[in-house]
Order: structure tokens, then C-alpha cells, then sequence
């Protein structure tokens, strides 16, 4: 399955704030890739496996896609190998 469009995803500019902590709920394995906003937190399905690390780069990148920023302005702060993660926005207002 190809990546998702943009125009696909929901528009989650809002969160560009540096410092920001954004709460994530991952989805690894999942039929397609997706970002939910389900109040505070978001639930983002990837289809990626959760092995290495490579679920939560998924993650990392469609957050980043959502937030039409760069994967390298998110930083994980908690939750590597669990579902729930936190990432924080380190780029620039």
C-alpha cells in the first residue's frame, strides 16, 4: 500500500508549537495508514511492524506528515516500545 496523501490526513498545524508534548496512540500492523484525532490524544495506524523501531518511525513520519513539518522536529520522549507515546515539536514556530 503507497503512502497516504495529505490530503488524506487531518490538518494538525495547530501543533507546530515548540515545547509542545504531542500524545500518541500507535497502531502498528494496521490495514492503512491513518491519524484519528480522538480529543486530546491522536491515534495514528501504520502498517509497519513494531520491530526495531520501525513502528514508531512510521509514526513519527505521518505525525510529521500531518503536522506539515519535518520527521527530524519530532522528538520521542516516552513510550519507544509501548503504544502510547509522546512525542515533543523541537522545530521553530
Amino acid at each position: 500500500m503507497g503512502k497516504p496523501k495529505k490530503k488524506d490526513l487531518p490538518d494538525l498545524s495547530h501543533l507546530r508549537v515548540p515545547g509542545a508534548e504531542i500524545t500518541v496512540r500507535a497502531a502498528p500492523k494496521a490495514a492503512r495508514n491513518a491519524v484519528v484525532q480522538a480529543g486530546e490524544a491522536l491515534k495514528i495506524s501504520v502498517t509497519a511492524a513494531p520491530e526495531n523501531g520501525k513502528a514508531t518511525e512510521a509514526v513519527r513520519s505521518l505525525l510529521a506528515m500531518a503536522m506539515g513539518t519535518a520527521a527530524s522536529n519530532l522528538e520521542l520522549r516516552r513510550g519507544a516500545t509501548s503504544r502510547g507515546k509522546v512525542f515533543v515539536y523541537t522545530g521553530s514556530g
